[in-house]
């Protein structure tokens, strides 16, 4: 009997993803709850777990598109854990493979992947002049563009080389993956990659989409200031150690931050209204999102209710989101609301910069890095940790002076940390 592996429902509004990588190679034996394969949308990137147990029959390649409740794999429990010390990989057939019909007989007689027959079909590819060198004389995407090198650069494919038949000259015919460096010479062509051309993830476009969104939609306008660090970075410094083995997590800046914001979120609530439509929402809670960079892209997984959480937890939640984003494990609900958002990109060495907002919040918050830098105190010139801030805002709900009073706050706040505490 076999388990049809499926693509699960991951949202409501999301009806489609990218099967980014299998955990587990074709014909591997399986165990029910390991991780199988991971799926990114244009919201999330998560690992699905296996389904069952059993001989893992792959039917939809790596890097592919899929549908919400696409079979994508089968499961064969006749296998049994008894064949698991086997690792080589089972023989795969079309039939057992569930190959589409219009894909299981090419003019080589081997099943093209989705990919192999993408760029055929683009480049108009003469697969009986191509060597596969896959298993079981299967074309590769690596065979395909190898062929079409070798007509770009004036090189005779292999097969063509055994074909007593006259060729016409060859043709440069660029691929639809990558563009080359014209070869210096035929005796050594040059191959090194100028450009990469691929498809943008699901998350990349959500991201793009919804930058661009904000700049056409927002009347967005951003403010500066500059807070002295020098007493959070004391409070630290005293704490730290303490902090630390009795939580079991280090204390941070976010934390003071998030701390801070929502003081100002108080002070200031029109900085804590959306626009829906013709209305104007006004949020009574402070669920703040903290925007977190991977390797997959940004990412605002929200704290709720930031206000009625201390220092320590609200470090942990930073960390748990942090360590969830870097695995892809972060959920969807994980995202979901947020009234106001947080970014950092003093982490990556910025010192100024406008931040765009998340809509449908009316601000965001931008930390930039701490600078040492001469500043008037008193009647004498110091060496002080500067931070710049910038809050970006929509100038629909927001107007200047408003933005600017909640600025200051946040300023007051981090320079002056015992009002987080006394709430003065």
């Amino acid at each position: 009997m076999s388990i049809e592996i499926k693509v699960p429902a991951v949202g409501e509004s999301i009806t489609s993803g990218v099967l980014s990588t299998w955990h587990k190679k074709n014909g591997d034996f399986v165990q029910d709850g390991e991780p199988l394969y991971a799926l990114e949308t244009d919201k999330i990137s998560t690992d699905v777990p296996a389904a069952g147990s059993g001989r893992l029959q792959i039917q939809v390649e790596a890097g592919q598109e899929v549908q919400i409740g696409q079979v994508i794999a089968t499961l064969d429990e006749s296998a049994g854990a008894k064949a698991e010390p086997s690792t080589a990989p089972q023989p795969a057939t079309a039939a057992a493979q569930k190959v589409p019909a219009k894909d299981a007989e090419t003019e080589t007689g081997t099943a093209l992947s989705p990919a192999v027959r993408r760029i055929v079909e683009e480049e108009k590819v003469p697969i009986s002049k191509v060597t596969g060198t896959g298993k079981h004389g299967q074309l590769t995407k690596a065979d395909v563009v190898q062929y079409l090198e070798s007509r770009s650069t004036g090189a005779v494919p292999k097969k063509d080389l055994e074909s007593a038949a006259p060729s016409a000259p060859p043709q440069f015919a660029p691929t639809a993956m990558t563009e080359r460096r014209p070869p210096v010479s035929p005796e050594k062509p040059v191959t090194a990659e100028r450009t990469t051309r691929r498809k943008m993830t699901p998350l990349r476009k959500k991201i793009a989409a919804q930058l661009v969104m904000a700049q056409q939609n927002a009347a967005m306008l951003t403010t500066f200031n500059e807070c002295d660090m020098s007493a959070v970075m004391k409070l630290r410094a005293q704490y730290q150690d303490s902090f630390q083995k009795r939580h079991g997590v280090k204390l941070g800046f976010m934390s003071f931050f998030i701390k801070a914001a929502v003081d100002a979120l108080k002070t200031v609530s029109q900085m804590n209204a959306r626009i829906d439509g013709d209305d104007l929402v006004e949020n009574h809670y402070y669920d703040i999102g903290v925007a977190l960079g991977t390797e997959r892209g940004l990412v605002v997984p929200v704290i709720r209710d930031a206000d009625l959480k201390d220092f320590a937890t609200l470090e942990k939640d930073v960390a748990a989101y942090a360590t969830k984003a870097r695995d892809g494990k972060l959920q969807l609900d994980d995202l979901m609301g947020g009234v106001f958002t947080i970014t950092n990109g003093g982490i990556y060495g910025s010192l100024l910069s406008t931040p765009i907002l998340n809509p449908p919040q009316s601000g965001i918050l931008g930390m930039h890095k701490i600078q040492s830098r001469p500043v008037a105190v008193g009647d004498k010139i110091e060496l002080r940790p500067m931070m710049y801030l910038a809050v970006s805002y929509d100038h629909r709900v927001v107007d200047g002076r408003e933005a600017v009073t909640f600025l200051v706050r946040v300023k007051e706040c981090i320079e002056d940390p015992t009002r987080l505490l006394l709430q003065g």
